[in-house]
């Protein structure tokens, strides 16, 4: 606290929640509904002389005073007084600095002892012991900040939805290894916002980055006291205040440049928010917030036993969002980082779990109903992954509209199709169309299908054409950690190969497995450095190595394979943009002619005849063509067929009628062969290969061979057994 501080708090009205400095003071303000009493408590620099001024009113369970003099810089966290009942859900404990939920920048980092737990470690029931020693030495301190920043000409890219290609990365990883940054810009926003990254990110072509959580987090204890940390972030402690890792100048400025250059450069902004739970853990972890401030409120206690959580997100707590003003904490935070930091969209993790009321998941719940009649967050790209471990917990398919989801199946079906799996045949024709049979209801569009192969979460491309299990160990977990469930294959040999011929299948497949990904109906999510080859060397979880396991080698673009492959994902996500046909702007049912003679969509094999209920339920058949059709703005039809084949032998297609001269887009065949001819009724796949076929032709000379060709049947579409949704993700 400075000389010119006040030395008692003034009344004030009990909004907005958080610290707000007006120019010549600062208005505080926190939520608790069943504490007896709270302290503001001031800081000096260090974060050492601690000064405690009791709030001098409370409205509506909002507590809230005026500090005149009080200016940004201020430090300053709360000490919440009220019953120590766990039996009753209430955890009070006066003895613990808390941080303010809205704060918007810390001091510092949680530095772990056995003070900042509420309870006696050790003793006998020991989350019962009152515990009396303060733990504001070892917490970070809330910190008073101007918003100022000047944004110039700034505006969201407003990229639409038909035209969204997603690059998922984490800031750290992203440039950590990337020698072409000042090393102390490296792993941060002031990398991410360099006009290298930029340039980079635009002519790969992607439209989005979907950052993995930038809130700040904290450091698990275990994994520090063995040697790792968390490095993905998915252990929230503040979910307005940016981590101070990812800002090299320790300013929130430099993450709005960031965000202001990729938008100057057409590339929305999208956040991984973890609102679903904190980093306090169950009843045996820390008093850090929420749990001081108001544990009942907060968290969702189980009814009968009060003292344990609801532990729905398999973290120990799950954030109750049936409370109002839990929603609003959410829905709060969620407009700061659009209105402040100007991001595009928000992708929730474990959203099922923000939709659950107290009788389950509810598509009406509270939270979804709040903010989909918001009017500001409702028109941002909104995603969830639509899973969570509790009860009736897989519900994809079943978010309100103006939701996306992440969809699992498209990962688990085309990974199966393309390692050679029988019977895959109709889940494969699913997936290409957006999985309409999950999403097409409620007027919802295409795009609401996030479709990816590989996430953070997992293996990475090149692993899951190299490993057939997981290779965890350095995770310390004696292999228990992670999916046992990968769907990968190795194609002959665990791990790195010399063999020539299994890296030409390995290649092959990884071009099969962007094309199947990047030209399906719905909107493709690319994992960062799968586009040139990134290995974790057989781990598929992550979230402990912070090191050059997870960070992205940027040596590997450099190589002639990772270039070659880097091109390769480029010119897919290009023939994407470029032909409205790929973009899947409709559900296609094959119930519609875009012009005499042509429906919108139909499905052949190597015949090149429609496909009868019984060869879509032909357990062997490996081999898929589709062709779609779409008239375009000029009025010309825009005719495309994909051809696959997951067969270990060459195949010939014949092209259905009416016959087209169709050029080729793209083999993943990658064998060296002059520019192909254009096809017309025939064309030869070679194993475990797709390829991808186009053909722009006017609406009259489609009307000329309607004659050639007689009404035929109408083509059957895929069984609804084939995408039957699986019970967990």
């Amino acid at each position: 606290m400075t000389d010119s501080t006040a030395d008692r708090l003034q009344p004030s009205a009990p909004h907005p929640l958080g610290a707000h400095w007006d120019g010549r003071g600062t208005h505080f303000a926190v939520f608790s509904e069943h504490a007896e009493r709270i302290e503001l408590c001031l800081f000096d620099a260090g974060g050492r002389h601690e000064t405690r001024l009791p709030m001098p009113d409370c409205t509506d369970s909002v507590w809230h005073g005026y500090l005149p003099g009080a200016r940004p810089g201020t430090l300053y966290g709360y000490r919440a007084y009220g019953p120590f009942d766990p039996a009753n859900g209430h955890r009070f404990n006066p003895n613990k600095l808390l941080l303010d939920p809205y704060a918007r920048q810390l001091s510092g980092e949680i530095r772990w002892h056995d003070a900042l737990y509420g309870y006696r470690l050790g003793a006998p029931k020991a989350d019962l012991a009152f515990d009396r020693r303060n733990s504001a030495d070892y917490m970070p301190k809330a910190m008073v900040v101007d918003d100022h920043f000047d944004w110039g000409k700034d505006h969201a890219p407003r990229v639409p939805w038909s035209d969204t290609v997603i690059y998922e990365m984490h800031v750290k990883g992203y440039s950590k290894r990337n020698q072409t940054f000042a090393p102390h810009d490296r792993g941060t926003f002031g990398a991410l916002g360099h006009p290298r990254s930029i340039d980079y990110l635009k002519r790969l072509g992607v439209t989005a980055v979907e950052l993995l959580p930038i809130h700040a987090y904290a450091r698990d204890r275990n994994l520090l006291e063995n040697g790792l940390t968390n490095y993905w972030g998915y252990n929230t402690l503040g979910f307005f205040a940016p981590d101070n890792a990812y800002l090299s100048d320790g300013t929130l400025g430099q993450l709005k440049w960031a965000v202001q250059q990729l938008h100057a450069a057409g590339i929305e902004v999208i956040l991984d928010v973890v609102y679903n739970h904190t980093c306090e853990g169950s009843e045996l972890g820390p008093t850090l917030s929420f749990r001081g401030l108001d544990n009942v409120s907060y968290y969702r206690l189980l009814q009968e036993d009060p003292r344990h959580y609801v532990n729905d997100t398999g973290t120990g707590n799950t954030v109750n969002t049936v409370h109002p003003r839990v929603i609003q904490l959410v829905l709060d935070s969620l407009r700061y980082w659009a209105t402040e930091f100007r991001v595009d969209g928000f992708r929730f993790d474990l959203g099922v779990s923000l939709g659950r009321e107290l009788n389950g998941f509810d598509p009406g719940s509270g939270f979804f109903d709040a903010l989909m009649q918001d009017p500001l967050l409702s028109t941002l790209k909104l995603i969830s992954e639509p899973w969570d471990i509790g009860p009736g917990g897989y519900q994809i398919g079943n978010h309100p509209p103006g939701f996306a989801e992440w969809n699992g199946k498209f990962r688990d079906d085309v990974r199966r199709y393309w390692k050679g799996d029988a019977g895959m045949r109709g889940a494969l024709a699913a997936r290409l169309q957006a999985s309409a049979e999950m999403f097409d209801h409620h007027r919802r569009k295409p795009w609401a299908s996030v479709n990816f192969v590989t996430a953070h979460d997992g293996f990475t491309l090149q692993d899951l054409v190299s490993y057939e299990s997981k290779h965890n160990d350095a995770n310390g977990e004696d292999g228990r950690d992670g999916s046992d469930h990968n769907e990968s294959r190795n194609w002959g040999v665990e791990g790195p190969s010399d063999d020539a011929q299994i890296t030409a299948l390995r290649e092959r497949t990884k071009r099969n497995l962007l094309m199947t990904l990047l030209l399906s109906q719905g909107t493709p999510m690319l994992l960062a450095g799968d586009e040139f080859g990134q290995t974790q060397q057989g781990n598929n979880n992550v979230y402990c190595q912070d090191n050059e396991t997870a960070w992205l080698d940027w040596s590997l673009p450099g190589a002639p394979r990772g270039a070659a492959l880097r091109d390769f994902t480029a010119r897919l996500i290009e023939i994407r943009r470029r032909h409205p046909v790929f973009q899947g702007l409709n559900f296609q049912h094959g119930r519609v002619e875009v012009a005499p003679g042509l429906s919108d969509i139909i499905w052949f094999d190597e015949r090149g005849t429609d496909l009868s209920q019984e060869d879509w339920d032909n357990p062997n058949a490996r081999l898929l063509g589709v062709r779609r059709a779409v008239r375009r703005k000029d009025g010309k039809l825009e005719v495309a067929i994909l051809l696959f084949n997951s067969d270990d032998a060459p195949h010939e297609f014949k092209l259905p009628e009416p016959a087209l001269e169709y050029r080729v887009l793209s083999d993943t065949d990658g064998a060296a062969k002059p520019d192909p001819a254009p096809a017309h009724e025939q064309y030869a796949v070679a194993a475990f290969s797709a390829v991808a076929l186009i053909a722009e032709v006017d609406a009259a000379v489609l009307a000329s061979l309607a004659e050639q060709r007689k009404p035929e049947a109408s083509n059957e579409q895929p069984p609804e057994a084939v995408a039957a949704v699986d019970s967990e993700p």
